[in-house]
């Protein structure tokens, strides 16, 4: 078992006071300092106040009920149901005596209160283990003191208390409100992973059956009585603002009660509320169908202030970036350029994707009440803090004098990440001094930007007579940041080796999208390893096993990110479990590898061409994440990454022209469609004791450096441009 300690110089992690309406209530810190491989700090530096502020919540009631407050955001990931698990399995409670509630915005949770970056359960892993170990100990110390025994004489399970050697029991619900006086205990044993009975098990969505049956939990569902609606018109390009606009005439039109330019500018308190242009015209009234017309009527004065863009402008500058941008990040050991001149074989490609948008099924919306002293906010945000701070900003208000409170999210992929659409929510409930619900049309939310960066990077490899990996390099350069990570694979694999990371100028918005950078890199990276592997006479699974074998024996230059073991252990999995090696008729088989969010993923695609077009058969994936919490959900979040990343290189992108996006509705932006995605997609998890890592998003790279590599079987044509289907007509 693993100890963890509740406490430091006398200040305690852990709280509990008695629960309204009886029982008890463990109130805990979600920013704890007491993981288990964190050293304490050193005599004389000062503990940051966050460890011991009290943030998090479990209610246990007297019936026996425990309500668990779910903090994170709800994006899809099922976190409001794999958190809640940890909790659960400590605290040793039935699942069906498990409540999850939403928790609201709890200020000072900001490093853990969000949904990104696949962070949700690697961050409060240690955490939840603690509150609900912390809790079933002073419940067993409780019982214990009734009956005048010895706490190492009673054993909980299933929420019920039992003396080792006698009959007596009692239940959490029949004991929690004594335990309330009981003193925290200033270290407390988690359970082994082999003593896991609800982690790692499947556990059914805790909101399933209110979304198959439709109730209303998503923002655009939240309704208020004498709320209005709101839509915006954002300028038309990026590099133009609003000047004035046919004000009276909109007015007039039916079922409009107000219409004006407002503003949002605001100082950033935390760097998501950038992306949305700072002046738009609002307007406002009755009904989504009113405001619609109103904004088709719409005759504004667009002033142009910057560059109006291109798509064929953005390639002179990517191209420009990687023979003479600046340099954000690079990494070299060895000296590549001495051993590209000695290389028998050269291979050099160049690889591309262009800008995309986050496309989430629920449209932008918000609502948003705001008075003379005070705001309420109220839908879907990823980062709930980052908003209250824009709105305090605003509005200048203090921060106590603004709630935030979080609705499930129908799609966030990182563009919720960002507050833009919240912020202009609180400013025209400013203006017009009442409630508004702020809604996006799927126009207003594509042309608004925060997309995903296009980039563009330049692959080499250098091959000795003998057909070992002895040079590599690569460039890569985005709008506005490089994809490149030089620190990850081949990074400590190849003896000579280069990688540079360029940014370039855009004043088109971009954000974080589904594992950012990654999800470029990855295709690129695998479809150019394959080539080499093609290159040098050697299978690709191979080639790329041999390369780890370096970086584990061997290793070269500074430390690199990734565990070289780990991570040739998933292409060792996926390798047996698709039976690689053995072949089928008609079927084509690619393979990919990747590490991002501290987790290991490698897939196989097995594909066939009906009337010249690809069909993905099925796909293997293995995967390392540390312990898996909620196997369904895990597996469930690599299947919809595979999906993302296949619909996405195969269909997506979005081309500018006069600084305006050529696609702003699903008629010339093309999703995958449910007949193309792929036809079965079975996951393995490397069983292990390590602490989870993220799920999110490691699923989607690999996918597309996979599915490259077996449409080159397929059809005998390289891709190297997303997206694929528009990069030349595939044919059988």
């Amino acid at each position: 078992m693993t100890k963890i300690v509740t406490h430091y110089n006398r200040r305690s992690f852990i709280k509990v006071s008695a629960a309204a309406g009886g029982g008890m209530l463990i109130g805990f810190s979600w920013l704890n300092g007491c993981k288990s491989n964190t050293p304490e700090p050193e005599a004389g530096v000062a503990v940051p106040k966050e460890w011991f502020e009290i943030n998090g919540y479990i209610k246990i009631g007297d019936t026996g009920m425990v309500t668990i407050y779910s903090p994170n955001p709800e994006i899809g990931q099922n976190v409001r149901t794999s958190m809640p698990m940890i909790v659960a399995e400590e605290l040793d409670v039935p699942w069906e005596n498990v409540v999850v509630e939403q928790a609201p915005l709890n200020t000072g949770w900001y490093q853990n209160q969000f949904a990104g970056g696949s962070l949700s359960i690697r961050l409060s892993w240690n955490a939840l283990r603690m509150a609900g170990a912390t809790g079933r100990r002073m419940l067993m110390e409780a019982a214990a003191k009734e009956w005048g025994l010895k706490v190492t004489d009673v054993t909980a399970s299933e929420g019920v208390i039992k003396e080792i050697n006698g009959e007596r029991s009692i239940t959490y619900g029949e004991v929690a409100s004594k335990a309330v006086g009981i003193e925290v205990p200033k270290e407390i044993e988690l359970k082994g992973v082999k003593d896991f009975k609800l982690i790692g098990t499947s556990v059914k969505n805790v909101d399933g059956e209110k979304i198959v049956t439709g109730k209303p939990l998503f923002g655009l569902d939240f309704h208020r009585d004498g709320m209005q609606l709101a839509m915006i018109q954002h300028p038309p390009a990026f590099g133009m603002t609003v000047k004035d606009f046919n004000e009276a005439e909109i007015k007039s039109m039916p079922g409009v009660k107000d219409a004006f330019i407002v503003d949002t500018t605001v100082e950033e308190p935390g760097g998501f509320d950038e992306k949305g242009f700072k002046q738009l015209i609002a307007i406002v009234g009755e009904s989504t169908w009113q405001l619609m017309q109103a904004k088709k009527a719409l005759k504004a004065n667009w002033e142009t202030t910057g560059e109006l863009e291109s798509s064929e402008l953005h390639v002179k500058r990517l191209e420009k970036a990687l023979v003479s941008g600046e340099v954000q990040e690079s990494r070299r050991d060895g000296n590549p350029e001495a051993a590209f001149k000695k290389a028998a074989k050269i291979i050099e490609r160049t690889y591309s994707a262009p800008f995309i948008a986050h496309n989430t099924l629920e449209p932008m919306n918000f609502f948003a009440n705001v008075t003379e002293d005070s705001a309420e906010l109220i839908g879907p945000t990823q980062t709930p803090e980052a908003l209250e701070g824009s709105v305090a900003k605003l509005l200048n208000l203090p921060l106590e004098k603004v709630t935030v409170n979080m609705t499930r999210i129908g799609g966030g992929f990182g563009r919720r990440l960002y507050v833009h659409f919240g912020v202009e929510a609180a400013a025209i409930s400013k203006k017009i001094g009442g409630p508004v619900k702020l809604i996006y049309s799927r126009e207003d939310d594509m042309t608004q930007g925060t997309y995903r960066p296009t980039y563009r990077s330049v692959y080499k490899a250098g091959l000795d007579e003998n057909n070992n990996l002895i040079s590599f390099s690569v460039k890569g350069a985005g709008l506005p940041e490089g994809p490149v990570f030089p620190n990850r694979f081949p990074a400590g694999a190849v003896e000579n080796y280069l990688a540079e990371k360029i940014k370039a100028p855009t004043n088109v918005t971009t954000g974080a999208w589904r594992a950012p950078r990654s999800n470029f890199t990855a295709g690129a990276e695998q479809a150019f390893l394959d080539e080499v592997a093609e290159a040098a006479g050697k299978d690709p699974i191979d080639f790329r096993l041999e390369l780890f074998d370096r970086a584990i024996k061997d290793p070269v230059g500074e430390k690199h990110e990734y565990e070289a073991e780990r991570y040739a252990g998933v292409l060792k999995l996926v390798k047996e479990k698709a039976n690689w090696g053995t072949t089928k008729p008609n079927v084509h088989r690619g393979v990919a590898a990747y590490f991002c969010h501290s987790t290991y993923v490698a897939e196989v695609f097995d594909i066939i061409m009906e009337k010249g077009q690809p069909i993905v058969e099925k796909v293997w994936c293995a995967v390392d994440c540390g312990i898996v919490v909620n196997r369904d959900a895990a597996e469930n979040m690599i299947q919809g990454g595979v999906i993302d990343g296949v619909g996405h290189s195969m269909y997506s992108q979005l081309t500018f022209e006069n600084g305006a996006p050529n696609q702003m509705n699903f008629d010339k932006y093309q999703l995958i469609r449910h007949s193309q995605a792929p036809k079965e997609i079975e996951v393995f998890f490397v069983e292990n004791e390590i602490d989870p890592t993220g799920l999110g998003e490691p699923g989607l790279p690999p996918a597309i450096g996979a599915l490259a590599n077996a449409l080159y079987k397929a059809t005998g044509q390289r891709h190297y441009h997303q997206p694929f289907m528009t990069e030349k007509q595939v044919v059988g």
